[in-house]
């Protein structure tokens, strides 16, 4: 039976950049924005790991930003590295997404 979680588990990383590349953003709204683009069945135990190792490699900052009337949330924003990786990361899903597509549209063996 096919894997599909190997296959997200490459696209998330690109996913979660791009969200965070259009505004300073917190975790449960990646979260939701993700869900509502389609990855229904993501948890918490999947993002916040990732986003940790994001943060780790550079490509994205954290900072504690007041809440508004609750708890303090933390932010993230995109470092100049996570920048580059998301440019690279867009090339190359552009490249392999129209091969996949050429190959996937092509019935004939």
């Amino acid at each position: 039976m096919f894997d599909q979680a190997q296959l997200r588990k490459g696209t998330l990383e690109g996913c979660i950049l791009q969200i965070i590349s259009r505004e300073p953003t917190y975790g449960y709204a990646i979260a939701a924005t993700l869900r509502d683009s389609g990855f229904a069945d993501l948890t918490e135990g999947t993002l916040y790991p990732l986003l940790l190792r994001l943060e780790r490699k550079g490509l994205i900052a954290a900072e504690y930003r007041a809440g508004s009337g609750g708890p303090s949330r933390k932010y993230y924003r995109l470092t100049p590295d996570g920048e580059q990786y998301l440019a690279e990361f867009t090339a190359a899903w552009q490249t392999t997404g129209a091969a996949v597509n050429r190959i996937m549209q092509n019935k004939e063996g």
